[in-house]
């Protein structure tokens, strides 16, 4: 019987800090895009009863919002790290990984955020503003437990490596050019 080969996970700080951070980066802009054009978020967030509470998507911070998810990525790799003895050895750690991310970073949020279970007690926000977010969030939180666990549970596939670092670049590059375009510098053609 041929013996197959088992690559080992690379669960070093290193190999998951990378890996999280690339795979959350580029998950959040895909899913970003498609819900800010399924959603029509433009219109959502000019209603006047989220108008004091969303910034508009026009406005830079919005458009550097991908920006910032390296930062994002960073903090969910250090949890990722720290339960790694408990994530990565299973066949299906990642489930277990969304599991958390949906349960603590989603519905049980410590402030009063869209589709938590404190902003549905403590906001004015409309009923349908918590629950138009959560297939945004919730598949997005999916992707990035199985598609970091997968990654990290096989190192050998180096094209994971070559279409995450890709992604990332054109995210990064499209963000930069929304704060560009927002802040005035550079004119986008419309329609």
């Amino acid at each position: 019987m041929p013996h197959k080969a088992h690559n080992k996970a690379d669960t070093s700080m290193q190999s998951i800090g990378i890996k999280t951070i690339l795979v959350h980066t580029v998950t959040y802009f895909v899913i970003g895009f498609i819900s800010f054009t399924l959603f029509d978020y433009t219109a959502k967030y000019a209603d006047p009863l989220l108008g004091n509470y969303m910034r508009q998507t026009d406005h830079p911070l919005v458009a550097a919002g991908t920006l910032f998810q390296v930062i994002r990525g960073f903090l969910f790799a250090l949890v990722f790290y720290w339960m790694r003895e408990f994530f990565f050895p299973k066949k299906n750690g990642w489930l277990f990984m969304w599991m958390m991310l949906f349960i603590v970073g989603i519905l049980s949020t410590f402030g009063p955020t869209p589709g938590s279970i404190e902003g549905l007690v403590y906001t004015n926000v409309p009923f349908y503003f918590h629950i138009i977010g959560l297939p945004e969030v919730t598949i997005q939180s999916l992707l990035l437990a199985f598609c970091t666990h997968y990654w990290v549970k096989h190192p050998e596939k180096k094209w994971l490596a070559w279409l995450f670092g890709a992604a990332f670049v054109i995210a990064i590059l499209f963000s930069i050019l929304g704060i560009l375009a927002a802040m005035g510098m550079i004119n986008v053609p419309t329609g």
